[in-house]
C-alpha cells in the first residue's frame, strides 16, 4: 500500500484558520480487531472536511470517538481547546451542546411529531427560551431545510429524504458550531442525495459551521469537500484537496474516483 500523503489542501488557507478539532494518534480496537490505528487529523474553522473510505474502514468509529459515544483506546482529541478524553460528564455535555450530530439512521423519535422531535432537545438544552421563542426556532429550522409544511407529521409519514432533512433540522435548531455528518446520503436516491449535499453547504454558510462529513459517496464528497482525508484499513491513506484526489494515479484512489 502506498501510504504517501499529499500536502494538506491549500496550506495558506489552513495557516490562517483556527484549529477546531485536533485528533492525535487515535487508536480504537474491538477485541482483536484494530479499527483505528494512530489516526491524526485536524478540522479547521469554517471548513467542510470529508472523511472518505470504504465501508468498514473506521470512518463512523472515528466520528463517534470524537464526541465520546465510543471511548478511544489511545491518543488524544481536542475540541475547541478542550481535551475531550479528560472531561467529566458535565464538561463533556457542555462540549456536546456545541456539536450537531447527524446519525446515519436519522434517529428521529417515531412516537413524536416533527415539531416534538425538534422541541425535545431545544427545551432541554436551552431552558431559558419562552414558548414563543421555541416555536420560532423550530419553524426557522424547518424552513432552512424546506420542510415547514411537515411540522405536524409523524416520521412514518415522511420519505427517507424527508426524514434525513428533519434530522438535520433537529440538529441545527440548537445553533451548533460544529457539525458531524455520519453517511448523510446513504440509502437515498441520487436526486435526494444532491439535495442533502446542497443543504450541508447551506448550513455551512448560514451557521458558519465547521463540519466533518463521513461518507463513501463520491458525489457528496465532490459537492461538499473543502478538504479530504481518506481512510483505509484504519489508517489515513492520503489527505489533501479534492483536486489532488481527482488527479491521483494511485490505483486505490482511482478506484473511488472513476
Amino acid at each position: 500500500m502506498d501510504t504517501t500523503k499529499t500536502a494538506i489542501a491549500d496550506s495558506s488557507y489552513v495557516k490562517t484558520k483556527k484549529l477546531v478539532i485536533d485528533v492525535k494518534n487515535l487508536k480504537k480496537s474491538f477485541g482483536t480487531q484494530k479499527v483505528l490505528q494512530k489516526i491524526s487529523m485536524q478540522l479547521f474553522d469554517g471548513e467542510n472536511l470529508v472523511v472518505l473510505g470504504k465501508s468498514g474502514s473506521g470512518k463512523s468509529v472515528l466520528v463517534k470517538c470524537i464526541i465520546r459515544l465510543l471511548e478511544a483506546d489511545g491518543g488524544s482529541i481536542d475540541i475547541m481547546g478542550e481535551n475531550v478524553g479528560g472531561l467529566h460528564q458535565d464538561g463533556l455535555m457542555e462540549i456536546r451542546k456545541k456539536i450537531g450530530f447527524l446519525f446515519q439512521s436519522g434517529a428521529l423519535y417515531d412516537s413524536m411529531t416533527v415539531r416534538e422531535n425538534l422541541e425535545f432537545p431545544l427545551t432541554r438544552i436551552k431552558k431559558d427560551l419562552t414558548r414563543a421563542a421555541v416555536n420560532e426556532k423550530v419553524k426557522e429550522a424547518l424552513e432552512n431545510v424546506g420542510l415547514l409544511e411537515a411540522i405536524d407529521k409523524m416520521p412514518a409519514q415522511l420519505s427517507g429524504g424527508m426524514r434525513k432533512r428533519i434530522s438535520l433540522a433537529r440538529t441545527i435548531v440548537l445553533d451548533p458550531m460544529i457539525m458531524l455528518y455520519d453517511e448523510p446520503t446513504t440509502g437515498l436516491d441520487p436526486i435526494t442525495s444532491d439535495e442533502i449535499s446542497i443543504l450541508i453547504n447551506d448550513i455551512q454558510q448560514k451557521y458558519k459551521t465547521s463540519s466533518i462529513i463521513i461518507t463513501h459517496d463520491i458525489a457528496c464528497a465532490r459537492s461538499t469537500a473543502n478538504r479530504v482525508v481518506m481512510l483505509h484499513e484504519g489508517q489515513i491513506y492520503q489527505e489533501g484537496s479534492l483536486e489532488s484526489f481527482e488527479k491521483s494515479e494511485d490505483m486505490f484512489i482511482k478506484s473511488f474516483f472513476k
